[in-house]
Order: C-alpha cells, then structure tokens, then sequence
C-alpha cells in the first residue's frame, strides 16, 4: 500500500484499512482490500471521490454473491453502499430502489404496490447495483426488460443518469463493466394496477423454484458460467464430468452443476482452479467456450 492511504479525505463514514474481504462475499473467501469505504451518504462518497488520487484504482461490491476475490486481496479502495443507499420507493409509474436495495426486496415491494414486472428478481440473489452493472436476469427475464434509467457516480465524484439505452445492454454486460462508475440507483418502468396477491404468487412460485434447484444455504456464487449460445451451462459442466467432483476444497454442486461451492475450507485460488479447468475441459471436449459469468477481481 503507497503513501495514497495516508493522506484520505475526511468523511463522514467508515475507512478500514487492510479490511478483510471474506465476510463480504458468498463464497466467504479472499484477501483484504488495501482499503474499505463505507459511505454516509451521496454526499460523502462525493467528496472522498474527488479529493482521492485519482490514480487510485475504486472497485465497489454489493452483496458478493457473484463476486470471487482472490486470495492476495484488492488494490485500492473497495467501496460498499449501506442502508442509506437502499431506499425503495413505489409510484404510479414503476418503482426507484437505491444501489444497495436487495433484488429479493425490490420484487417484494412492487408486488405490494400492485406492480408487476420485476418478479424474477426475487430470484437473483444480490443488489440493484449488481443487477444493472450486469443485467442480471433469470426466467426469460432481464434487467433491461424493465429498467428506465440508472443514476451514476463517476471516478470524479460527479452524478450522471443514464437511459436504458445509454447502458448499452447485451447478455450479462452493460456498459459500466467497462467503466469506473458506481451506481447509485434505478428507476424501473412496470405494469400498475395488479392485484398484488397475483404478483406475490408468482414471486412465491419462483423462490419455491430456486430453493429446490439451487444451492442457495451453501457458500456459492450463483451462476458460474453465462450460457453459451444453443447450450446450457450447467448440461455442459455435468457432461464434462465435474458435478461434485472435488478441486481443493470447491466443487460445483451436486443439485445445480453450475454452481460452484466452498465445500470445504476452499481458497479462492481453488475455486478460480476449478472453474478454469473445467472451461479447458469442456473447450477440449466439445469445442465449446464457457465464459465466467461470477467476477473475478484481485491480486493472485
């Protein structure tokens, strides 16, 4: 860590240096970032922006349920949002949720409201900033499917809102992987005048559907891999061999073989190990790439 760190602006939330990264993520492993911000609010995240070198490499994580970070840690500063950026608020429009607003909880709150077109996030297990950094999606359905806009903070500390459009969505992509941008929060256009009782049964109807076909009480990352086109991931993972099979201490689950597991006591570099060798596998077997869909960040 460089001189950078010694000389951080004053905020108001909490800087942890040397901040252990495990607790953060799913899979519960991983090294410490040099630095951990956790902001007050927009205006604290502001002013720490703006006054940090702008050298200094800014990596924000939600949740970590599809983040793997690697075992020498993360340069620079991470940057986690709290419950001041996860607000909810429903209109006769659609729905605003902040960054930090967990999926599961957003698809709850419009239901109530009547509001439909967000069921399937009650089936993606992380944060709005997450679902639209990626287009999260499951069940025929995407984040691009129902968002109007996302409002950013740039490297600079500066906030811009950006249309659907502007996000440049394709499969699990949009364009702030290819930015040093933090999203603060979206707006979601949906279908008013539901009976909510309707829009809750399919909620149920999914979670149900996922508890059975995922392993979502293990130390996983969700979906490992993004489906090749014309082929599933996971059939792709089975037939090559490695459902359960152990790397270390990770193996892909026996009840959804695109799901890696801490199983036991695993590294990051197990995992990073297992999912690497079973895409040269698959590659050697059936020609077929697989490409990671869970992010990958840090120092080996």
């Amino acid at each position: 860590m460089s001189d950078w760190a010694d000389a951080l602006p004053a905020v108001r939330g909490k800087i942890v240096k040397q901040a252990e990264l495990a607790p953060f993520t799913w899979f519960r492993v991983g090294g410490p970032a040099d630095v951990l911000f956790l902001p007050e609010d927009e205006a604290d995240l502001a002013t720490f922006l703006k006054g940090l070198d702008p050298a200094v490499p800014v990596t924000p994580i939600g949740v970590g349920s599809n983040l793997l970070v690697r075992d020498g840690g993360l340069e620079g500063v991470v940057v986690r949002l709290g419950r001041n950026f996860a607000q909810i608020v429903t209109d006769d429009w659609g729905l605003t949720a902040g960054a930090a607003a967990l999926d599961a909880q957003v698809a709850k709150v419009a239901a109530r409201a009547g509001l439909a077109g967000l069921e399937f996030y009650a089936g993606i297990p992380g944060t709005v900033g997450g679902a639209v950094t990626m287009n999260a999606g499951c069940y025929g359905r995407e984040t691009k499917d129902a968002l109007l806009s996302a409002r950013i903070m740039d490297r600079s500390g500066n906030v811009v809102t950006l249309s659907n459009a502007e996000l440049q969505f394709a499969y699990r992509h949009s364009i702030l992987q290819e930015k040093n941008w933090i999203v603060l929060g979206a707006a979601y256009e949906l279908q008013e005048g539901n009976d909510p009782s309707e829009v809750i049964a399919r909620i149920e109807e999914i979670t149900a559907k996922r508890e059975t076909s995922q392993p979502i009480r293990e130390k996983t990352g969700g979906s490992t891999f993004k489906n090749p086109e014309g082929h599933s991931a996971w059939k792709l993972v089975d037939e090559a061999g490695w459902r359960g099979k152990f790397f270390g201490g990770a193996k892909f689950s026996e009840l959804h073989s695109n799901f890696m597991i801490n199983a036991d006591n695993a590294t990051a570099a197990d995992l990073e190990g297992l999912g690497d060798t079973v895409r040269a596998e698959v590659k050697d077997k059936f020609g077929i790439d697989l490409h990671w869909e869970i992010k990958r960040i840090g120092r080996k």
